[in-house]
């Protein structure tokens, strides 16, 4: 396969540090964004935390899931040896390829869509409250999206005990013309699928400035959180 991934991060029109975090690497066909929180650095440390941890640990031979259980343990671990009472925390989304498949692993409610023959899914499923509603059928979708308890998560690096943390998983294949899209809520948040879908869907622009167009397109809506997003495509 060959291997086209674009990638950035704004700080947004609202925050003043961005606590997001991301890392790509084709050659490790490692791919993953961290949602810091917590404030001040405190998610900026998580996040830095949480990729770190991940990256060594794939490189080490970890599965996704034991790498972002092992990155849960050590945020937890620093966090304790602070003096100040504040949560320290972070978001999670990885992607790992193996020749002509793919393992997706996440916590939170940053996102990883799959572009496949012209349809858009998002393969990951949020840690969220809203995401609980909908199950229960107390909410739809596109009343999710407008809730006023939509950023609150369920689940977090650094936050959640590790006896506790649920790291979920799913497998996928491969196949050329596909897009994989990791993002943080700071994109989708301000952006929907159908325009998502619209900039993966054209053909006459790059990978980068697919997704430079994704976060200017969140900037123009409002740009509230810090926006991170890679945008992985194969030819």
């Amino acid at each position: 396969m060959i291997i086209e991934f674009g990638h950035g991060t704004h700080v947004g029109l609202r925050r003043e540090h961005n606590e997001d975090t991301y890392h790509g690497d084709a050659t490790l066909g490692l791919w993953l964004v961290a949602d810091g929180m917590g404030g001040h650095e405190h998610g900026e440390v998580a996040s830095a935390i949480a990729r770190s941890e991940v990256v060594g640990g794939v490189a080490n031979g970890l599965s996704l899931v034991d790498a972002i259980a092992q990155a849960n343990r050590e945020i937890i671990s620093h966090a304790q040896g602070r003096s100040e009472d504040l949560p320290m925390g972070t978001t999670i989304v990885a992607v790992k390829f193996f020749e002509q498949r793919f393992e997706a692993a996440w916590v939170g409610d940053s996102r990883i869509y799959q572009w496949h023959a012209g349809k858009l899914t998002q393969i990951s499923a949020d840690h969220s409250y809203v995401r609980t509603l909908v199950e229960q059928g107390i909410v739809t979708a596109e009343q999710a999206r407008r809730h006023p308890h939509r950023n609150v998560i369920t689940q977090a690096l650094g936050v959640t005990d590790p006896e506790s943390l649920r790291v979920e998983r799913v497998d996928g294949q491969l196949s050329r013309g596909d897009q994989l899209l990791l993002c943080s809520d700071g994109l989708t948040e301000e952006v929907d699928e159908a325009a998502i879908a619209g900039l993966l869907a054209r053909e006459d622009i790059g990978s980068q400035e697919c997704v430079d167009q994704l976060i200017l397109a969140a900037l123009n809506h409002g740009g509230s959180d810090n926006i991170t997003a890679i945008l992985v495509r194969v030819r």
